[in-house]
């Protein structure tokens, strides 16, 4: 990625199609899609609400009229059976696969950008809280192994891998700073996340100082998109992200649906620098503090 050029990544999570859907709020958002033109389409898991026939069905819909570009999905911990026991145990990913997506841990390469999905759900063992297991991390060294140098390396995962800094006290996946250690010798420079409820953007130093007190990795959590299930400061509120990529920073806006917009609208805007490009880094702070406060009071 050289110059002027830009990736521009919408970034989903936690539709909850089913009961706590909100339909109006799920039309908003496909017209906001729309009018963004994003590159790449991420969603982090948790498409439905109880994995039923019916709402993955209408899930996969949802999917198909957004923009028409290459999207990269993961599995939440709602997308497999909670009380069929028999059949999560069995066959826990059959309906996902056949709606949504027939790969758990898929890997996107285009333009600009390597993004490494990880299937956290867990459904045999811990299905609220998620695991990360060693062999997914070797797939995450192998994906991203043969990437450009300028390429920016980027793990989708339902489970979030850093708690959110509010008063909810979430507990993270176990070995999830074994995890970040890994991402870091990666070179991983985003993860995009879900399952809270609410958003967070920030860098995983700010809960574990690990073996790089350089940069850390950028954490951007999404809230839920579609649902009525947000919680915490986004409770009954949706949100969504944008990531940019240009070839010396990550920008993330993120969007909140309002009643008397009819719509999603920025909350705020974050800029990070790039991997080698921290001589920008004050500036950039400083134009992503002006940022926000614009979009806050327009």
């Amino acid at each position: 990625m050289t110059g002027n050029q830009s990736l521009r990544i919408l970034h989903l999570s936690d539709l909850h199609f089913g009961p706590p859907f909100l339909p109006k709020v799920g039309r908003a958002l496909q017209e906001m899609a729309d009018q963004l033109s994003p590159d790449v389409v991420v969603v982090s898991g948790d498409f439905t609400q109880r994995a039923k026939p019916q709402q993955f069905i209408d899930a996969a819909q949802f999917l198909k009229q957004l923009p028409p570009v290459p999207q990269l999905v993961v599995p939440g911990n709602h997308d497999v059976p909670l009380y069929r026991v028999a059949e999560r145990m069995l066959k826990p990913h059959e309906l996902y696969r056949r709606h949504i997506s027939e790969e758990l841990n898929p890997v996107l390469r285009v333009d600009g950008a390597v993004i490494v999905g990880l299937d956290t759900s867990s459904p045999y063992r811990n299905i609220t809280n998620g695991r990360i297991h060693r062999w997914q991390l070797d797939l995450c060294s192998e994906a991203l192994r043969s990437a450009p140098p300028d390429a920016a390396r980027i793990v989708v995962a339902h489970h979030h891998f850093a708690p959110a800094p509010d008063y909810l006290h979430d507990w993270t996946m176990p070995k999830a700073r074994r995890a970040i250690d890994r991402f870091v010798e990666l070179g991983v420079e985003m993860i995009l996340g879900g399952h809270l409820h609410r958003a967070y953007i920030g860098n995983s130093l700010d809960f574990f100082p690990g073996t790089d007190r350089e940069r850390g990795i950028i954490i951007v959590q999404c809230g839920t998109s579609t649902s009525r299930r947000g919680r915490g400061r986004e409770r009954e509120k949706n949100s969504f992200n944008l990531v940019e990529i240009t070839a010396t920073s990550h920008r993330i806006t993120h969007y909140v649906y309002f009643d008397e917009e009819r719509g999603f609208t920025p909350f705020s805007q974050h800029t990070f620098p790039r991997p080698g490009h921290q001589f920008e880094h004050d500036v950039q702070q400083a134009a992503a503090v002006v940022e926000s406060a614009e979009v806050v009071n327009s």
